[in-house]
């Protein structure tokens, strides 16, 4: 895969990186010890240094990942990078304050007021660098769909030239898929990009993705590696077809993603440099036909997994 090609595939995702505690596994002993702010922010600066001489050109942060926002606009004004891609999220709010052992770390509101808050609050950071605004972790039983107003806000935005999209979450991410995709505004659609959570353990959403790939619609996924369990505990295939490849099982984990045939663009999310590396060799690994096979059966029931993820303790 070239530099170009891996521009169009890989997205790199501050997640892991814009604040001190979050879900991932594998994380802490990734990351500057203390976890200060100027260290995380040192830290971040040196993944995108980095994905940026390999070839990254999508950043993809969002409102609750801590300073994610602002660290990627002190980035993008020192570098003067001006072909980077930005995408961003708004609906929750960060409210750790910067603490490991906060009792809530974020929190979550679809309504018209905290859209207009937090798209505010990113384009004070990010400016017009912002190339995709999406609803963060929609569900089918969001109250977005059924309040005009905030859909009515997100069809303005589009029409302004800010492409909107969402992400999602859940074992019922299809249904969200394909419910958000059908809302429209004077006869045009309000969302022209998804970015679900789609891995080896959990390939559920996958139809509905594909139906969105054909229909013209941006469609990235994110959460690759699942949260890490894919790397810190493989399951005996995956560690096994990584070794015959010479690479990490993030790496195969992450080529699966490239090789679905609805193109989706792979948003990883690594917590230091060198994760950034292993992860970038999946556009090395070329899994067989009959590798992706095996992979495939790793799947687990979506409940399951989705329960599990609702265990992973923010550290």
């Amino acid at each position: 895969m070239t530099d170009s090609e891996i521009g169009d595939r890989i997205a790199v995702g501050l997640a892991a990186l814009g604040r001190p505690a979050y879900i991932n596994l594998g994380r802490v002993e990734a990351l500057p010890p203390g976890r200060e702010f100027g260290a995380m922010r040192a830290a971040t600066y040196a993944v995108l240094d980095d994905a940026y001489r390999a070839g990254v050109r999508w950043i993809d942060v969002a409102r609750s990942y801590g300073s994610s926002e602002e660290f990627l606009a002190g980035w993008l004004a020192d570098r003067a990078h001006h072909d980077v891609t930005v995408s961003s999220k708004w609906g929750y709010r960060y409210v750790g304050e910067w603490k490991l052992d906060a009792e809530v770390h974020e929190v979550k509101e679809h309504t018209a007021a905290r859209f207009a808050e937090q798209w505010a609050e990113t384009v004070d950071l990010l400016g017009k660098a912002v190339s995709l605004y999406q609803v963060h972790s929609l569900t089918v039983d969001s109250p977005l769909f059924a309040d005009e107003r905030l859909i009515g806000a997100l069809a303005e935005l589009a029409a302004d030239g800010v492409p909107v999209g969402f992400s999602t979450s859940g074992p019922a991410q299809a249904d969200a898929v394909r419910r958000a995709f059908e809302l429209e505004v004077a006869g045009t659609p309000v969302f022209s990009a998804v970015q679900s959570t789609w891995n080896l353990l959990e390939p559920s959403v996958g139809p509905a993705l594909a139906e969105a790939q054909a229909a013209g619609k941006r469609v990235l996924v994110k959460e690759t590696v699942a949260n890490g369990r894919l790397v810190v505990e493989p399951p005996p295939t995956l560690a096994r077809i990584a070794r015959e490849h010479e690479v990490g099982p993030d790496a195969v984990a992450i080529a699966a993603v490239l090789a679905q045939d609805w193109r989706p663009v792979a948003v990883v999310g690594p917590s230091s440099t060198a994760q950034l590396a292993e992860n970038l060799l999946a556009t090395k690994a070329k899994p067989t036909d009959g590798e992706l096979e095996e992979l495939a059966a790793l799947a687990e029931e979506p409940v399951a997994y989705w329960r599990h993820r609702s265990c992973l303790g923010w550290h």
